[in-house]
């Protein structure tokens, strides 16, 4: 997708390897730590740790079908999310928002964007994501967003700390699935 702006002074464009310190500063800020206090969607009291490392967002945006959408505005990075085609689905993940800017609609605003061009780009019939089932404000979010909860779930990668380091031990993912 080529860069363009919003009429919301946002521009969505692909990442590029240029971005990945960028992206993964966002990330982090989003989901671990102090700083992601700030906004709403942290996991800072479920999961230390890393959340990502530059190589697992430089994969997402190597992926051949895929990439990761970079939202910016005023040239400075504020949000990304992972689209992924798989199959007759799309996959969304990887989703942050710069937690200064949560709380706003932004968020909404770009997932629909993400719906839209998955749809556009492959006639994707649904869009699929994981999400901690501990996250209960974050799937509740999601549903009023037009996402189902499946039942399916996967565990949580246990051990593998670049995936952070769990402070519970009931993680799991939840397969969440919306019809676009």
């Amino acid at each position: 997708m080529d860069a363009r702006p919003a009429t919301d002074g946002l521009t969505y464009r692909d990442a590029t390897d240029a971005d990945v310190n960028d992206l993964v500063a966002l990330i982090e800020s989003a989901y671990r730590g102090d700083s992601s206090r700030t906004g709403w969607t942290t996991e800072a009291d479920i999961l230390e740790g890393q959340r990502t490392d530059a190589e697992g967002v430089l994969e997402v945006i190597k992926t051949p079908e895929g990439g990761l959408l970079t939202v910016e505005r005023d040239g400075r990075v504020v949000a990304c999310c992972q689209l992924e085609h798989r199959n007759d689905h799309a996959y969304f993940g990887m989703f942050a928002v710069s937690p200064a800017l949560q709380g706003a609609g932004l968020g909404k605003d770009i997932s629909a964007a993400a719906e839209r061009r998955a749809r556009h780009l492959w006639d994707a019939a649904e869009m699929h994501m994981t999400v901690i089932t501990a996250r209960e404000d974050l799937i509740a979010w999601y549903e009023r967003r037009g996402y189902r909860r499946t039942g399916q779930t996967t565990p949580f990668p246990y051990g593998e700390e670049r995936f952070g380091i769990p402070q519970r031990d009931d993680l799991e993912f939840e397969l969440l699935v919306k019809d676009l």
